[in-house]
């Protein structure tokens, strides 16, 4: 009969197995799969195995229906006894939990192609915090890599997302990329180190502990110019086959369109080519190799600036991330032209922004900026938001600092301990947390509801989206315009309520009455402060 395996809906299950044999290199020498069967519905999948060191093997599984399933393996080198063959079952039962990730399994795009939802239906906004180097020796773990998390928790973050493998700003095996196993490939890149993914395992259960959807980036871009197309297949392979079951999303890799750092004067061009086709190929394996099918991206880079998509074959991306910069409120003239025109290219795909602004890089892109981004960009209809922080994305740490890149720039040498504190993070969340009690997911875009609007260089004005019957408005302090600034197109006959939010302290203030003048406009009143708002509409449940 083989093992009997339980397990729960959207948990993993992990077995293995031991080899009859020793192989000089069995990270390429050997592969090994399990068709497993619904022995109720006799619906089959086919999944990939790790090599998880010496002569082991495992596997990793889930599924978000309860059931009873069958498995056998088959190894490509059928002499191995302790490889091919085996047989066994699962019972996967029904998760009975508190983890929203388990409780409502990992995330699809909804049928409006608009938004993200859980595989039940559950919307959900994303807001995630980037830790590019969040994998390495550089972020302790597990005492400081808890605190940040709880940090990132108890403030309304729900994605965190990760380089795996080969994360930025340095070069091919610097030490700062590694973790105490070393490198995630020897230098030659001839085989896998799966010591230093048993750490990463580590660090993402705890992502996933905590209540987190991981955002796993590959790798960093400008590593294709070292591995090669077909390395780089590998490494995802083993990705897809070694992380493909817990409940994540993938992005295929950072700055997919970014040369390496030397490489960015009269050779960039060249690169930018060559890498967009190259990824875009890798995309294509990706897809048809993940048999869970988790969402996939790309982090562009600052390539997509030329104009062009961040790969030739965008229809392999399920999501669009954006990255319009690091240069503060000259950023958002670019982040607004950017959703104005991957909106028009996908209108059919979540867009959001990955990387913008991180908070205090430059010393510049501070709360302020923060929350004019979050905002505009989510009454533009961005499906959520990518937050980071300078000092945290490389995890400077007190006496300790990241260091330059291979330009020779230093990024900041503020630490993560300080930075987590960087005021953004706690009014960001608490945004997404208001939002999450509202039925953001019906957000569209109304700039012909206000006198006056926001556009892509006049970003200080007022964003307006509807939302079912009620309406959103998003200004800030050099917006407001007194007596200018209405809502248009309210009906005279409905009785409506408005509610000011204060997106720095969180505070909502009480409901009040609108009126309406006899030709649909109402004018809004000055807000409680001289500050950003946000003003909720809504139609008054005291209608008759």
């Amino acid at each position: 009969m083989g093992q009997s395996l339980k397990g729960n809906t959207n948990e993993v299950i992990e077995w293995e197995y031991i080899s009859d044999k020793v192989y000089e290199n069995p990270f390429r020498e050997v592969s090994l799969s399990a068709t497993i069967m619904n022995t109720d519905t006799r619906e089959k999948m086919e999944i990939p195995a790790f090599w998880a060191g010496e002569n082991v093997w495992k596997f990793r599984y889930s599924n978000p229906i309860a059931g009873e399933y069958q498995f056998v393996t088959s190894c490509s080198d059928k002499g191995n006894k302790g490889l091919h063959g085996k047989k066994g079952q699962m019972t996967v039962g029904a998760y009975r939990g508190h983890n929203p990730v388990y409780a409502h399994g990992t995330l699809k795009v909804s049928d409006k192609g608009n938004f993200l939802q859980h595989l039940d239906g559950t919307p959900f906004l994303w807001l995630a915090d980037s830790w590019w180097h969040g994998m390495t020796e550089r972020f302790e773990f597990p005492s400081g890599f808890e605190k940040l998390a709880d940090d990132r928790k108890e403030k309304g973050f729900n994605v965190i997302q990760f380089a795996i493998g080969f994360p930025c700003d340095i070069e091919p095996f610097d030490p700062r990329g590694s973790n105490a196993a070393g490198n995630p490939w020897d230098k030659e890149f001839n085989s896998i180190n799966p010591a230093y993914f048993d750490l990463a395992d580590e660090r993402l259960k705890m992502i996933l502990d905590k209540g987190f959807i991981p955002n796993m980036v590959g790798l960093w871009g400008y590593y294709m110019k070292y591995m090669g197309v077909e390395n780089v297949k590998k490494h995802w392979g083993y990705l897809i086959a070694r992380y493909g079951a817990f409940p994540l999303t993938w992005t295929l890799s950072g700055e997919s369109t970014l040369a390496y750092y030397t490489d960015l004067g009269e050779n960039w061009e060249f690169y930018k080519k060559q890498f967009r086709q190259q990824w875009s190929e890798i995309a294509q394996y990706i897809q048809t190799n993940d048999p869970y099918n988790r969402l996939l991206t790309t982090h562009p880079g600052p390539g997509i600036h030329d104009g062009k998509n961040p790969i030739n074959d965008m229809q392999y991306l399920d999501w669009v991330m954006l990255q319009s910069g690091h240069k503060g409120y000259a950023t958002i003239p670019v982040a607004n032209r950017f959703i104005k025109e991957y909106k028009e290219r996908f209108p059919d795909k979540p867009i959001m922004h990955g990387e913008v602004c991180f908070e205090g890089m430059a010393g510049s892109s501070l709360h302020d900026v923060q929350r004019l981004l979050f905002w505009s960009n989510i009454l533009q209809g961005m499906a959520g938001y990518g937050y980071g922080v300078e000092g945290i994305w490389q995890f400077n740490v007190e006496g300790n600092p990241f260091g330059p890149s291979p330009t020779g720039n230093t990024w900041g040498n503020v630490p993560w301990t300080e930075a987590m504190h960087y005021k953004g993070s706690g009014q960001l969340g608490q945004s997404a947390q208001f939002l999450r009690n509202l039925p953001w997911w019906r957000i569209v875009p109304a700039p012909e509801r206000a006198t006056y609007h926001a556009g892509i260089e006049n970003f200080y004005d007022p964003y307006v989206a509807e939302m079912g019957e009620d309406l959103l408005m998003y200004f800030t302090k050099v917006g407001f315009k007194r007596n200018k600034l209405k809502v248009v197109g309210l009906d005279q006959s409905t009785l409506y309520t408005y509610t000011f939010y204060d997106p720095i302290t969180g505070k909502i203030y009480p409901e009040k009455p609108l009126e309406v003048a006899t030709n649909g406009d109402w004018t809004l009143p000055s807000p409680p402060i001289m500050q950003d708002w946000v003003v909720w509409i809504k139609k008054s449940p005291e209608n008759p």
